[in-house]
């Protein structure tokens, strides 16, 4: 059956058009740029807001008291008020301002598990994770003596609820599990691990770097302990992320790091800490990327999350529709429920030539093992090719890549 494009309420055109990267040509052809999954353009009212920090109040926070240290620290804070209203946090001094996902994990698994895991306690993740959700647990465990134990997925690459409820116990401690799956596009069922792991006292921790996008995000209505997020797959800027804790977790937890800001008083005898969130944000921030952010959060609510969620949705089935009819294309996760990820292998082709293929034609996708090597072990693959899909992408631009798919299988004996 044909598939079918559905009328968006949102108008496509003019979200490209504030996009400047999406006006280029790439090896003669328009670009289409379908690896989100990496990380997403960013809008034209992003980049300016980049531009305009260091063209005119490019200063130092919160330690001058001068005008531009005066704009520059209310600009900054004003990032992390949004940030609290878009993930619905009790209170903004529950956002903490990091490098993006990877960090935030590690500083959670370096101060609280280094503060409350001990030898024979159990960590819990599943067999979904980026790279960033696996090594910091596996540091973790070699230092404490600790046992990391890992959820099966299924052949359609979702995990099964009673294996998770299998592995828990009463020397579960940590449990760290993707939102949704960069590899896949998994969405995991978050709210019921999260109850199943509290049933036991353990606090939980979400790699919600694939979802802040998508899907919404309610921390105080999932009761997650930890949080941890990156600007750049949000149409935000790079180098930029942001770990959500509860405060009374925050309290407790030693600081990741020292430096400045993170202080309240030093002697050479004795340093005394500074409250949440400064007492994780020691020395100068990203400060112009963590003010950008503050716009990619607003291109975002100006949209409305569920626009883009069923927008995303209907690219997604879709491509996966045209797709289907090529015979030698197979799936790789095929969950129920997913984020607009669409992971494939073509019979007999290595990935890395299908997307070199792809890019003569100006369309980017991703190729490899997305940091999640365990993943494609399980799978016996080397790697996959993954399309993932932004608002800004059109059901032409799948088009184009479905066009270009037919032509390089048409060549395979």
């Amino acid at each position: 059956m044909e598939a079918a494009i559905k009328q968006s309420s949102l108008d496509i055109a003019a979200i490209r058009a504030q996009f400047p990267v999406l006006a280029q040509e790439v090896n003669g052809y328009p670009l289409t740029y379908f690896d989100n999954a990496a990380t997403s353009q960013k809008p034209l009212r992003v980049i300016e807001a980049l531009n305009q920090y260091y063209s005119v109040y490019n200063s130092n926070i919160h330690r001058g008291v001068h005008t531009l240290a005066e704009k520059a620290t209310n600009a900054y804070e004003a990032t992390r008020a949004s940030l609290q209203k878009f993930i619905n946090s009790g209170e903004k001094e529950e956002v903490i301002f990091t490098k993006g996902t990877s960090e935030s994990i590690n500083l959670v698994a370096a101060t609280y598990g280094r503060q409350n895991i001990a030898e024979g306690d159990e960590i819990i993740i599943t067999g979904l994770e980026h790279h960033s959700n696996i090594v910091p647990w596996q540091m973790l465990c070699e230092e404490k003596g600790a046992i990391l134990k890992i959820v099966p997925i299924s052949d359609k690459g979702e995990i099964d609820m009673e294996d998770f409820r299998d592995l828990l116990s009463d020397k579960t401690k940590i449990v760290s599990v993707a939102f949704a799956s960069n590899a896949l596009g998994t969405i995991n069922p978050v709210k019921e691990i999260i109850e199943a792991a509290h049933s036991v006292d353990a606090v939980v921790l979400l790699d919600a770097a694939q979802a802040v996008a998508h899907l919404k995000v309610d921390v105080q209505a999932l009761d997650c302990d930890f949080l941890a997020a990156s600007a750049h797959k949000m149409y935000g800027p790079t180098g930029v992320g942001f770990l959500y804790g509860k405060r009374h977790l925050l309290e407790e937890m030693p600081p990741y790091q020292g430096g400045g800001e993170m202080i309240k008083e030093v002697t050479f005898e004795k340093t005394t800490y500074n409250d949440i969130p400064f007492k994780f944000e020691a020395g100068t921030p990203n400060i112009a990327d963590i003010i950008a952010l503050n716009e990619a959060i607003g291109f975002i609510n100006d949209l409305g999350k569920e626009n883009i969620r069923t927008y995303e949705d209907d690219l997604l089935a879709y491509a996966t529709e045209k797709l289907k009819a090529i015979d030698k294309i197979q799936f790789i996760g095929t969950a129920k429920h997913k984020v607009g990820v669409l992971s494939f292998i073509i019979e007999g082709m290595h990935p890395f030539d299908v997307g070199m293929m792809l890019d003569a034609r100006g369309i980017a996708v991703r190729t490899g093992h997305h940091c999640t090597m365990p993943l494609m072990q399980r799978f016996e693959l080397e790697g996959t090719i993954r399309a993932s899909f932004a608002v800004y992408n059109t059901f032409e631009e799948i088009d184009t890549m479905v066009a270009s798919l037919q032509k390089i299988t048409s060549r395979i004996n």
